[in-house]
């Protein structure tokens, strides 16, 4: 068998960038297990186009010609890519809805398993399917297989079901986006929301990339090898990632040495209390004139925005002048408010569902949590202590 290896410029390209999107995935799923599952599923989705993106590499170059073994190893991940997009967009439009997950995981872990009648080949059997793809001037390895590489006859199918696994979540997608759109009053093409207006991006890149992928195979049949431009495309993205990171950074805007030790989480803060005086002026003008916190996809970054500071500025005046977190602020603000609507006349005709989103939250259960730590009572019990003094 023959075990040639060419690497090209593009080829470095290409290693470079599936080593940075591992190391962001990593960084997003890590950071985002505290703070949101959305996170998480965008992390697993970039991670799971890093190791198909890798399987491509080792075709490209010839490497797999040494590690037969690896071959296909990412062919299961083609399956993750749609549930993990899909998630991520239900989970950053509907953070606290429950929804079951698993169900989106059958086909993926299936595949899974599926694919170790394959893996379980003899190395000329994966040689073979190697040169049949990228070489098939090459003379074939003779071989004999003991037991069959795809007994239910769906192996040949995988490329097909690869691109209805796409479009169908891409569709998931849009519905949940339409649905958000249509509750907040806002058109696809005209969203005033930057968090749906990021979202809807996201979406309208993914279904193109999608598509094309999907053109492709059909113009040039399902068996051909289109990784030559999806890839490509793929390590562009992750350099954009990777700028828009960088550029982002606070770290950045200040000298710094390698010899530093950890210090205080802003002691090396170039904010002046004057300044910080003015940061918390505008994020109570934003919480209590214009009721930001009623905003279900309220965030830090929104906030920031809003009265135009740098996140890391604003999450520095609210720890040190309201001892809190942002999460926290939002919080307070949401359960006053929520008790202000139930003191109201008007409050007594409000079902506590109504009354979940019109303080902000997703969700009837973290809305009960949150006001009952803060007053000891659920919203119900709340309402009837009205009615009785």
């Amino acid at each position: 068998m023959r075990s040639e290896v060419n690497i090209h410029l593009l080829d470095f390209f290409v290693l470079i960038a599936i080593f940075q999107a591992a190391y962001i995935s990593f960084f997003i799923i890590r950071n985002g297990r505290k703070h949101s599952y959305a996170n998480v599923y965008q992390g697993l989705f970039l991670l799971s186009f890093a190791l198909l993106a890798f399987e491509e590499f080792l075709n490209n170059t010839g490497y797999i010609t040494r590690i037969l073994a690896l071959t296909s190893f990412s062919q299961p991940f083609n399956y993750f890519l749609g549930p993990f997009f899909y998630l991520y967009i239900a989970a950053s439009l509907y953070p606290d809805q429950k929804r079951r997950t698993w169900i989106h995981f059958i086909l993926p872990v299936f595949w899974c398993c599926y694919v170790w009648f394959y893996l379980a080949q003899p190395n000329e059997v994966k040689y073979n399917a190697y040169i049949s793809l990228k070489h098939p001037d090459w003379e074939p390895a003779q071989v004999v297989s003991t037991f069959s590489q795809d007994p239910l006859g769906i192996r040949q199918y995988a490329n097909e079901l690869t691109i209805l696994s796409l479009l169908a979540y891409d569709v998931a997608a849009l519905v949940v986006i339409l649905k958000k759109l249509k509750s907040v009053n806002q058109a696809f093409f005209n969203i005033t929301q930057p968090q749906i207006a990021m979202i809807r991006n996201s979406f309208v890149h993914c279904i193109v990339v999608a598509l094309l992928y999907s053109a492709l195979k059909i113009l040039w049949g399902m068996t051909s090898d289109v990784g030559m431009i999806v890839v490509p495309y793929f390590c562009i993205y992750i350099f954009i990632i990777s700028y828009r990171i960088t550029s982002s950074a606070t770290y950045f805007n200040q000298p710094f040495s390698v010899l530093d030790f950890p210090v205080s989480k802003y002691q090396k803060s170039s904010l002046g209390e004057d300044q910080k005086d003015e940061i918390l002026s505008k994020i109570r003008h934003e919480m209590e004139v214009n009721r930001y916190f009623a905003d279900n996809l309220s965030s830090l970054g929104g906030l920031a925005k809003k009265i135009h500071q740098s996140t890391h500025h604003v999450s520095q005046v609210i720890n040190e002048r309201l001892h809190k977190t942002y999460f926290e602020l939002v919080s307070s603000y949401r359960v006053e408010y929520a008790k202000q609507l139930l003191k109201e006349d008007a409050g007594s005709k409000l079902t506590i569902e109504e009354l979940v989103e019109k303080v902000g939250y997703n969700s009837k259960s973290s809305f009960n949590t949150a006001f009952k730590k803060q007053t000891s009572l659920t919203p119900t019990e709340y309402r009837k202590s009205l009615k009785v003094n």
